[in-house]
């Protein structure tokens, strides 16, 4: 494969994984705001576990895709011999691992290359989006517990107001 072919196919491959990644989030972030508005255990430390658990699942299961899709793309170009080969290139070289156990062929060193900064790219986009949902939890529970704090000053202020008229 030339450079122009190489550069084209990359291209092709990291909007096609962009797109899956993105709506990938979007899927989850539908759920995330049908769950909320549907519950009111948003500030109970097992729905947040449960929450960062799922996020964590389905930003792997997204990668996982993607991964595969590069892997399938070596694979059917006859770039690797086999399918668990190609798969482990592909892992290794979307995380930035890069072994150098398996080597392509000229023409194909682009597309990985590519394929690496594409993989440190949409990497660093879940991570981000990992850490707003754990902030946004942090929030509620901060909010949550602000009106625990609340409640109980007015419980005190009620309390003592009921023992000045119990002395007069």
């Amino acid at each position: 494969m030339n450079l122009a072919s190489s550069l084209l196919l990359s291209t092709v491959m990291v909007v096609l994984t962009t797109a899956i990644h993105m709506a990938g989030l979007a899927g989850l972030i539908a759920v995330m705001r049908w769950r909320e508005g549907r519950s009111s255990y948003v500030s109970t430390a097992w729905w947040q576990m449960a929450l960062i658990l799922g996020v964590m699942l389905t930003l792997f299961f997204l990668h996982a895709i993607e991964i595969w899709v590069y892997a399938a793309l070596y694979r059917i170009g006859g770039v690797i011999d086999t399918f668990e080969a190609a798969l482990y290139f592909s892992t290794s070289t979307f995380t930035t691992v890069g072994y150098g156990d398996i080597v392509l062929g000229p023409g194909w060193r682009v597309l990985a290359a590519i394929e690496s900064a594409n993989g440190f790219l949409v990497l660093g986009w879940s991570t981000a989006f990992l850490l707003q949902v754990v902030s946004r939890l942090r929030s509620v529970e901060f909010r949550w517990l602000d009106r625990r704090e609340d409640e109980a000053e007015l419980f005190e202020a009620r309390k003592a107001a009921r023992k000045e008229e119990d002395a007069d």
